[in-house]
């Protein structure tokens, strides 16, 4: 499967520890049949993750019937893009890998949001 990621590179893997993605494969893929649109790479953060929690998503907890350890602060992760602007919105939004963000994320947000809270190559 064969992506692009915001800046029109080639999508490159979010996360392999913990398994990322829609497909479990490391990429935020786009594809129709994930009604969340799991294509933002983010690095979660503390205040993120609680966030998620109070919206309903529980993003630390593990769930080993769906092999998911639970999320930690700094672990990488696809996000839900309406989440992520939700997240924006909400001042608490979790830093971003571009090249493994999906194209698609363009969609819901822009590039320069994206870019305001994009990880410079030695934080990632």
């Amino acid at each position: 499967m064969r992506s692009l990621n915001v800046l029109g590179g080639e999508l490159v893997p979010c996360s392999y520890d913990p398994l990322t993605g829609f497909f479990r494969d490391g990429c935020c893929h786009h594809h129709e049949e994930d009604p969340g649109t799991h294509v933002v790479c983010a690095r979660v953060t503390p205040e993120f993750l609680v966030f998620s929690l109070q919206r309903g998503n529980d993003l630390m907890t593990p769930r080993p019937e769906y092999r998911f350890a639970g999320l930690q602060s700094g672990d990488r992760w696809c996000l839900c893009v309406l989440r992520w602007k939700e997240a924006l919105d909400a001042g608490v939004a979790p830093p971003v890998v571009l090249e493994c963000t999906n194209i698609a994320a363009l969609d819901h947000v822009t590039l320069e949001q994206l870019q305001a809270h994009a990880l410079h190559k030695k934080q990632a």
